[in-house]
């Protein structure tokens, strides 16, 4: 049996796409192993699957004080230097951890969990790869880089955007990459990355995004995939909260609100807000847990606080979502056919957010910086009266139902790995 390694680096919503991809390996008859933060034993262990810990907790790491007050400030830079102190402390211990986990695997599949070291461990043992991404990082004169996206570019200069954003992510992993080469008596790898020996070698890449929602470039080779989101959905055990399902049945949908692992320095604040936007737009409210101290307690009758909740239950029987534009929410906001109000703190965040509002399944994205109550009232209002906006996102929402993304990744891995592609 074909033992595979899937490295996966991030917040939850980074980490459970790459479950799914693994869970959907494991079902075409592959040994799979994920090897990731300890924060998600037990996401991986639920879905059957071998887990490997790098040790570090990034859940730790972003409910920090100072990690918050970087993330609030929204400056890109600020925020990579941030990582780069972060990945500094961890660097030694992921990397002495890291090539033991995966020495005897017949294919590694990373994506940013490759730049910081587990690419160079494979050059190191000589184990074949596969690039896997949740956003775009093959250069296109389509489009801008997904950490570019404001920057008045146009179709000339849109694949410089994507060299700027490799530079972003690549500079961020550099140090863990580094103490990974020292670690394994390697030579110092290329200050600007591996990117271009990956694509002299044509490793195959697999992007987990819908081509409804960013289509497939025409300029792109044929070892760019785009598959289609990586769902991981509820387990078939799971039930939800009964107080939960008799809230849902006495009355209209409600609108969720939460933003993921994206911390604040002020929670109360933007609960507040939040509170305030939902009375004045007249909707009921589901609010996602870890608000800085928020109880049930402490919101109105209309509003009910959830714990985690699989979204692939919960936003369906939403009438609109309102979250920070990770990319695994705004894949579920869309698979659930209803309007996104995007409230992006980072990274990828905004690219989404204007993707959202570009196919006009959602308002225009509101950065947090810049979140008022009024702002994210007209917003609300907007998601739920405006019914050509609730059209398209139904229609959205059953094509990227019907796309299969999964499925089509474990097809083209299966096509490569017997040909001896990789």
């Amino acid at each position: 049996m074909t033992q595979l390694a899937i490295v996966a680096a991030g917040s939850r919503g980074d980490v459970q796409p790459y479950v799914a991809l693994g869970k959907g390996l494991q079902a075409a008859g592959f040994a799979v192993r994920i090897v990731t933060s300890i924060d998600f034993e037990r996401l991986v262990l639920d879905a059957g699957l071998d887990f490997c810990s790098t040790g570090e907790s990034i859940e730790e790491m972003i409910q920090s004080d100072q990690w918050r007050q970087t993330l609030e400030g929204g400056n890109f830079l600020a925020i990579v230097n941030q990582m780069n102190r972060e990945m500094t402390k961890r660097a030694k211990s992921v990397a002495s951890v890291l090539p033991g986990q995966i020495a005897d695997v017949d294919l590694m599949i990373a994506g940013l969990g490759g730049l910081m070291g587990a690419f160079s461990i494979a050059e190191k043992l000589n184990i074949p790869i596969i690039q896997a991404y949740l956003y775009p990082l093959t250069p296109t004169r389509e489009f801008a880089g997904p950490l570019t996206p404001n920057l008045p570019l146009g179709k000339t200069l849109n694949p410089l955007s994507f060299q700027v954003t490799r530079q972003m992510l690549w500079q961020s992993g550099r140090v863990g990459d580094a103490a990974t080469r020292r670690e394994l008596n390697m030579p110092r790898g290329s200050f600007w990355g591996p990117f271009s020996l990956l694509r002299k070698r044509q490793i195959p890449v697999l992007y987990g995004y819908s081509r409804h929602v960013l289509p497939h470039p025409s300029d792109w080779d044929t070892t760019n995939h785009v598959t289609g989101y990586w769902f991981l959905d509820a387990h078939e055990d799971w039930k939800p909260p009964e107080d939960l399902l008799e809230i849902l049945n006495a009355g209209d949908p409600p609108v969720y609100v939460g933003f993921g692992s994206m911390g604040n320095r002020n929670p109360a604040e933007a609960a507040e807000i939040t509170l305030q936007a939902l009375q004045r737009a007249g909707q009921r409210g589901v609010l996602a847990a870890g608000w800085g101290g928020l109880s049930p307690a402490d919101v109105p009758e209309s509003v009910y606080m959830i714990p985690s909740i699989p979204h692939s239950w919960l936003f369906p029987r939403m009438a609109a979502v309102v979250h920070h534009g990770g990319a695994g929410t705004t894949a579920a906001g869309l698979r659930a056919g209803i309007p996104s109000i995007v409230i992006p703190f980072m990274g990828d965040q905004p690219y989404w957010g204007q993707r959202v509002a570009a196919l006009g399944v959602g308002p225009r994205p509101i950065p947090r910086r810049k979140l008022t109550v009024e702002a994210l009232e007209a917003a609300i209002g907007q998601a739920i009266h405006d019914s050509q906006m609730r059209q398209r996102a139904r229609k959205l929402g059953e094509s990227i139902r019907n796309e299969r993304g999964v499925d089509n990744a474990v097809a083209i891995i299966r096509k490569l790995v017997p040909r001896g592609t990789l």
